[in-house]
């Protein structure tokens, strides 16, 4: 892969949503595009929604964490670190609002040859000091 132009990709997202005792799943076949900068590697792609689409950037930092980065008119950037509650904002017209996240498991797999990888990501989302809802997010990639 070459540095900051990137390559594209297939992405596989699937998504499990717990809130107020309701479970939802969300399943979506997407193209994005790989990029690594320095010791970082992004993610990214568009997110179909209601209001059009959402660039998405998932950010794999050396250190072992990862963000994930909704760029809308309400930019949301939540950070996982494994085993861990780390506070978060975002950024709506009405004002900021604080969320935190607690990472119950955290799985990056990544491959050279061909270029591919997976995460599995389960954690908790709090509004304030509410719990929000649970969620697992399982992401895999192929160029």
């Amino acid at each position: 892969m070459v540095e900051k132009q990137g390559q594209a990709i297939a992405i596989h997202l699937e998504t499990i949503v717990q809130q107020e005792g309701e479970t939802q799943n969300f399943v979506f076949d997407l193209t994005g595009q790989l990029v690594k900068i320095g010791d970082t590697l992004y993610i990214r792609y568009k997110e179909e929604t209601e209001e059009g689409q959402i660039p998405v950037t998932i950010k794999l930092l050396p250190d072992g964490s990862l963000q994930l980065i909704r760029a809308s008119e309400m930019r949301l950037r939540l950070k996982f670190e494994y085993k861990q509650t780390v506070e978060s904002h975002y950024k709506t017209p009405y004002g900021m609002m604080f969320f935190s996240t607690f990472t119950h498991d955290m799985h990056v797999s990544l491959k050279d040859r061909p270029t591919a990888g997976e995460i599995a990501l389960t954690y908790d989302l709090y509004l304030a000091d509410q719990k929000a809802g649970e969620y697992q997010m399982k992401l895999s990639f192929t160029a």
